[in-house]
């Protein structure tokens, strides 16, 4: 249950703060007939008073433990959730250093490329244009022979 710290009786005797008559919900009384008796210093009636008090401090634990159950639990998927976001923008920022180092390599070689095209004329975009036709030919014939 609870790890609260107990009071003395006086301070939990719910039964002088609300009284012994539970609600009426129109359900039986689980001790056998009925709880409210309208003699107030009738045994009976403080005996169930207590039972009745102990029995609303015990659901109130048990909702307590359940709650802070339910509580860790949201922390624990809210503190997941912060470490993903921690790792995701990690991963994320290396992918951009690994795109723009890729940039940069890409930038350099077709600024080669067009200074070669520039010094041989238009010869190099011939060779170009025959090795996209081979390859297009050997990938029509291996799809027809699959």
């Amino acid at each position: 249950m609870s790890q609260r710290i107990r009071a003395a009786p006086s301070l939990r005797d719910r039964s002088a703060l609300l009284g012994a008559t539970p609600p009426a919900s129109g359900r039986s009384s689980p001790f056998g007939g009925s709880v409210y008796n309208p003699n107030p210093n009738h045994y009976q009636q403080q005996q169930f008073g207590h039972r009745y008090a102990d029995d609303l401090e015990g659901q109130n634990d048990e909702a307590l433990d359940g709650l802070s159950a339910k509580v860790k639990l949201l922390k624990d998927i809210t503190i997941g959730i912060g470490n993903e976001v921690r790792e995701s923008t990690i991963q994320l920022s290396q992918m951009n250093d690994a795109f723009a180092e890729t940039g940069g390599i890409l930038s350099g070689t077709f600024r080669r490329m067009n200074n070669m095209a520039a010094r041989q004329g238009c010869r190099w975009l011939w060779y170009i244009v025959f090795l996209i036709i081979v390859f297009w030919f050997f990938l029509v014939v291996w799809w027809f022979r699959r």
